[in-house]
């Protein structure tokens, strides 16, 4: 069984803006099983000029006992997340995808960024998708494996939730900052 996960809506902020805004989403108070985020890789594409990051982010989230019993692994997980800012388009993709448990369960998610057709100037759309899914573990596992994905799905929309409201804080205080700014330049 594939549990999916989805959601769409708009910042009030412009595209460029949010974009900026994904390099500083980490650390924030809402999002505080982010313990890390590493830069593995990052390229500019010459002819599209597409900018391309490759990043890992280093989390601690308690499984439940049973999973640690059954399965193994601790509280550190870790998530590799490719991202392509196209600034020819406006759009910002991010996709990522587990590295721990990975022999288990894959947890692929994929987020766009791009004007609102509604006001393109002023606002982001952002639309997020997720498919979670326990690898075929064997009729006796077949069980474990449904209540992973479904503990799995319960925590993403609940993480989801929480990140919503800590990037829209970081929006915010950048937003300040840059105002601040453009008044101390008056």
């Amino acid at each position: 069984m594939v549990h999916f996960f989805s959601q769409s809506f708009n910042y009030d902020h412009p595209w460029l803006h949010v974009t900026n805004g994904i390099w500083h989403k980490y650390p924030n108070s809402r999002s505080s099983h982010v313990v890390s985020v590493d830069v593995i890789d990052r390229s500019i594409d010459p002819h599209s000029g597409v900018v391309r990051t490759e990043r890992v982010l280093g989390c601690k989230q308690a499984a439940p006992g049973w999973v640690v019993k059954l399965l193994g692994g601790s509280e550190d997980a870790f998530v590799r997340e490719v991202s392509f800012v196209d600034p020819q388009t406006s759009r910002t993709t991010l996709i990522s995808e587990n590295l721990s448990l990975s022999q288990y369960m894959t947890v692929l998610e994929q987020i766009t960024y791009e004007p609102s057709p509604a006001d393109r100037a002023s606002r982001t759309q952002f639309r997020q998708t997720a498919e979670i899914q326990a690898r075929p573990m064997g009729l006796i596992w077949k069980a474990v494996g449904e209540r992973l994905e479904a503990w799995s799905a319960q925590r993403f929309g609940d993480n989801a939730r929480n990140g919503r409201e800590g990037f829209e804080n970081v929006l915010r205080v950048l937003w300040e900052r840059k105002l601040m700014v453009q008044a101390e330049e008056l």
